[in-house]
């Protein structure tokens, strides 16, 4: 039994500690814009999102040396391909505006010259190779007449665009996959919803505990995004922390918890939803784009939140056979408890 809670209290530290830079920015926001022959890349980059190895040899600062960035020119212009009807396009005038302060986004534009006007254009995106496998670029290609929306990954590194068609198009497999990455390295939302169903009681209580928590932040999720209902993101970070703190407490010590769960799935939801919507709100989507990204990314986040959920499930019935399972529920609460206590200080006191 020792071996167990030693077992599950280190888990929970684990995850708790990735919790911790979960939301870390790790993505850059492009903008890709044509002009006859021409192609516009701009990009607008947290340095934040470089790992920590290239930013050493990117000389992006250090205590010995001011920083400096225009090795980042040469990454995006060695990095991004363009082709434009098969025929590749080459990068010129290139120009950085470094950040304005600590915590600002480094500006970046490179101009691509194309052989002639694209009718087809393709764009591979090989910055992950520098940035690390948790980047991706959130891109959005205009031209006269359309846009494409794109989200560029590891698994999803080249679009191909139609610039002969004069409408919007739309790329929902890569907001798909975008949706299952966020909930899955989204160690806070798998922390809220381990600590629900730790109690949540015969499979009728469960599905209605994970059926409010999905209706909940769907809600949100399209209000946010869409400029609808804002809140700070420093509240809504701090609140998604004390919402694992307070299902976490009531594990610990309130013996009918489980009647009123999904209320308390449904209540905190709501503030989930416009963490989710975090993603989505930088984009500057047109919004019709911004719709259909939504959905697809709304539907990526439910897969991913099944997926974690028929992972633990069955892990927490299995516990139930044993005696000592309600003392490893218990054990696990505590943990839970003082990870969601410490990420509440550390966003509401010390991030923002």
């Amino acid at each position: 039994m020792q071996r167990v809670l030693h077992f599950a209290a280190g888990l929970a530290v684990t995850l708790v500690v990735s919790a911790a830079s979960a939301h870390t920015v790790d993505k850059g926001l492009a903008t890709i814009s044509l002009d006859g022959p021409l192609v516009n890349y701009h990009l607008l980059l947290a340095i934040s999102a470089v790992n920590p190895q290239a930013s050493a040899g990117l000389y992006l600062g250090g205590p010995d040396a001011p920083p400096d960035y225009s090795p980042l020119l040469k990454v995006v212009q060695e990095r991004i391909v363009i082709s434009s009807n098969g025929k590749a396009c080459t990068p010129s005038t290139p120009a950085l505006t470094p950040p304005a302060h600590e915590g600002a986004l480094a500006v970046l534009d490179v101009r691509f010259a194309c052989p002639e006007t694209p009718r087809t254009l393709v764009i591979r995106d090989n910055l992950f190779d520098v940035m690390g496998p948790q980047y991706h670029t959130i891109a959005n290609v205009q031209w006269s007449g359309g846009s494409q929306q794109f989200v560029f990954m590891t698994q999803a590194r080249e679009l191909r665009v139609d610039v002969a068609e004069a409408s919007s198009q739309r790329s929902a497999g890569s907001f798909f996959l975008l949706g299952i990455e966020h909930i899955l390295i989204g160690y806070d939302h798998l922390l809220f919803l381990l600590a629900l169903i730790l109690r949540g009681g015969n499979l009728w209580s469960l599905f209605k505990i994970i059926t409010a928590f999905t209706i909940a932040h769907s809600i949100t999720l399209a209000l946010a995004a869409l400029n609808v209902v804002m809140l700070p993101e420093r509240l809504v970070e701090a609140t998604i922390a004390l919402s694992i703190a307070y299902v976490a407490a009531e594990n610990l010590f309130m013996r009918k918890a489980v009647s009123h769960r999904w209320a308390v799935s449904f209540v905190f939801g709501l503030v989930h939803g416009f963490g989710f919507s975090n993603v989505l709100r930088e984009l500057g989507l047109p919004k019709e784009g911004l719709l259909w990204s939504l959905l697809n990314f709304n539907l990526g986040v439910e897969v991913g939140q099944a997926i974690a959920v028929l992972i633990a499930v069955p892990i927490l019935f299995w516990l139930r056979k044993f005696r000592w399972e309600p003392r490893a529920v218990l054990a696990i609460s505590v943990v839970v408890l003082a990870v969601g206590l410490t990420l509440f200080v550390q966003r509401a006191l010390f991030e923002g």
